[in-house]
């Protein structure tokens, strides 16, 4: 007795429904547009980062020399021949520069946030207005202000100091501190320069009011059962703020918090308009090394190699924080 033949069908060919195909039809225009000023030029620049791309390459008619990971070592091994680079010494830089940022930006903005929510306070709305004004201001004219402001002989910093000054009989001269141009660091078992400190102060002022808003928001969301339970539970203020309040802070704040380090990470306009990398380069970022190596050495695939490595250092702290932080978790978890 034979078995019977098995037929095996082709697999049922699998069709769109018409409200899917209506939709990526509608999505098509952004794919193309994202394609041309997004992941064209992410993908030319990897290329250009295996070259010695140069001004000369610019034209089309003269071709670039591949070197392999040739740049990529030369950034490494701090062998790039431009003044002041030393490649660890920029990646901690700007890592602790990002980090003390962010969470002074957090800090402040939670605490304001809180003093804001107080019931019974009067005029919030208006002081909700006033704070977030430093986001709206045009970012160059932030750090024209204040280098100015931390200006050596006529700076406001050195000029409300030299007043305070007076009341101690201490001299003029002892206040006319070079805040952006210090060599010597103002703490000498902390190997921060003075222009560090005066960068943190700036990006301080910008920095915390958007975190108020996101807090402010969050805030919002909470139950006013909450406090009250836990108030007849016996509760103080700082066990209803870690018990209540900060759970539903987390979910908002966490991402946020990653996403200002990826703004302060990359935030090109303080560092160079104010103290210009300097003194000796010790206050100088990723993107103002990446800048100057277009603009001042025309080292263009350098640049490209210096932007590639940038990528992939904030895509895995993202991701690495995102992973420990829980960023993305909701209430519930």
């Amino acid at each position: 007795m034979t078995a019977p033949a098995i037929t095996l069908l082709p697999p049922p060919r699998r069709r769109f429904r018409p409200d899917t195909r209506t939709a990526l039809l509608y999505l098509l225009p952004a794919f193309l547009v994202m394609g041309i000023i997004t992941f064209y030029p992410l993908l030319f620049q990897t290329w250009m980062s295996f070259t010695d791309f140069q001004l000369k390459n610019l034209s089309g008619k003269v071709p670039p020399t591949l070197v392999g990971v040739d740049n990529y070592v030369q950034i490494v091994q701090s062998k790039l021949n431009i003044p002041n680079f030393e490649f660890l010494r920029l990646l901690f830089f700007n890592l602790f520069w990002a980090f003390s940022n962010v969470i002074i930006h957090v800090v402040l903005g939670v605490a304001i946030a809180l003093l804001l929510n107080v019931e019974g306070l009067r005029f919030k709305k208006i002081y909700r207005a006033l704070f977030i004004l430093p986001v709206i201001i045009p970012p160059i004219i932030v750090a024209t202000v204040w280098r100015y402001l931390f200006d050596q002989d006529n700076g406001a910093i050195n000029v409300i100091l030299q007043g305070m000054g007076v009341l101690f009989r201490l001299p003029p001269d002892f206040f006319r501190i070079d805040w952006l141009g210090q060599v010597n660091d103002p703490i000498p078992f902390v190997p921060l320069p003075l222009a560090y400190f005066a960068l943190l102060t700036a990006n301080s002022w910008l920095g915390w009011p958007l975190n108020s808003v996101v807090a402010t928001g969050a805030l919002q969301s909470v139950p006013p059962d909450l406090y009250e339970a836990a108030e007849m539970d016996g509760a103080n203020a700082w066990q209803r703020f870690k018990v209540v309040t900060l759970p539903f802070l987390r979910p908002a704040m966490l991402p946020y918090a990653i996403y200002g380090f990826v703004v302060t990470f990359n935030l090109f306009y303080l560092s160079f308009f104010m103290s210009g990398g300097g003194p000796f380069g010790r206050t100088e970022l990723f993107v103002t090394e990446a800048y100057k190596l277009v603009n001042d050495f025309q080292l263009y695939g350098v640049a490209a190699a210096f932007s590639v490595i940038l990528f992939f250092l904030l895509l895995t702290i993202t991701l690495v924080t995102n992973r420990l932080a829980r960023a993305t978790a909701s209430y519930a978890e």
